[in-house]
């Protein structure tokens, strides 16, 4: 039995990787990358690297063994990814695996934007192939934001279609930890966890944030929907795209980003990341 993860060279993979080195020897992670070369270092470390493509269903049939613990981490290309998510559950059903953890939205079912109907997808195929899982239902990451201070320090604004709503996000390091924690851990078949930080703030305050950690003033600019949906296209986001986060934004303001269950904290055992430690670190490396 190994336990499994696809996407490991990704941003969050190679987190949850490097989680599970911390807890369990090495010989007992396997790594599912589709390029070897990028996961040589985790080769090195005794990792067993088994390659396979979620676009090429027939390299998945190695990919996992009877009686592992697997993460599913979805796909990055939204559109294509029921079609992937497909292949890897099928795959992971012929092969007996005793686990398949899948990193979906928060909300679950009653996210009823844009970017969860392909989670909700996910999670009805898991459910109907009767593989035991566990979801793990993940919030905003707060790096959504940090890692697009540009536009923010160019313009001296936050700029979005939220209006007065709250994110309770948390760091890629946070979800990374809850992941380790129920693919090593006991009791967590059949779970559905709401993964969220401890604190939800508002985009006005996390211009505040930013603007403790530059020391300038930044403000949150609201605009109509259509208005951000311009801006962002004249940025360069490709349309779809940008009707997909113009689109967040509106669930934003609904306030389905927002709870704080208290799930992640409880499976990592410590308080998680405040958005602000994320933001200044953030801006001191800008």
């Amino acid at each position: 039995m190994s336990i499994v993860v696809t996407g490991a060279t990704g941003e969050l993979g190679r987190l949850v990787v490097e989680r599970l080195l911390a807890t369990v020897p090495a010989r007992s992670v396997a790594a599912v990358v589709r390029d070897k070369e990028k996961a040589a270092a985790l080769a090195a470390r005794g990792v067993e690297i088994r390659i396979a493509d979620y676009d090429r269903p027939e390299t998945l049939a190695g990919a996992f063994r009877s009686g592992d613990r697997m993460l599913l981490i979805s796909g990055s290309e939204v559109g294509k990814r029921v079609a992937q998510h497909t292949a890897v559950i099928d795959a992971a059903k012929a092969a007996g695996v005793a686990q398949l953890a899948y990193t979906g939205v928060l909300g679950g079912p009653d996210a009823d934007f844009l970017l969860a109907a392909e989670h909700k997808a996910t999670e009805q195929l898991i459910l109907d192939s009767g593989v035991p899982y566990t979801f793990l239902r993940n919030g905003w990451y707060t790096e959504n934001y940090t890692a697009n201070l540009g536009p923010v320090l160019e313009h001296g604004a936050v700029v979005a279609n939220a209006g007065d709503g709250r994110v309770a996000s948390a760091t890629r390091a946070d979800y990374a930890d809850a992941a380790a924690a129920v693919l090593t851990g006991e009791g967590h078949l059949g779970a559905a966890y709401e993964l969220s930080g401890d604190v939800a703030w508002s985009l006005a305050e996390y211009a505040a944030m930013v603007a403790a950690a530059t020391g300038r003033e930044i403000t949150y600019t609201e605009v109509p929907a259509a208005v951000h949906q311009e801006i962002l296209v004249g940025a360069g986001v490709p349309a779809p795209f940008a009707e997909i986060l113009v689109d967040v934004d509106e669930a934003i303001g609904r306030g389905l980003l927002a709870g704080t269950s208290g799930d992640l904290a409880r499976l990592i055992g410590r308080p998680t990341t405040p958005a602000s430690v994320t933001v200044s670190a953030a801006v001191a490396a800008a």
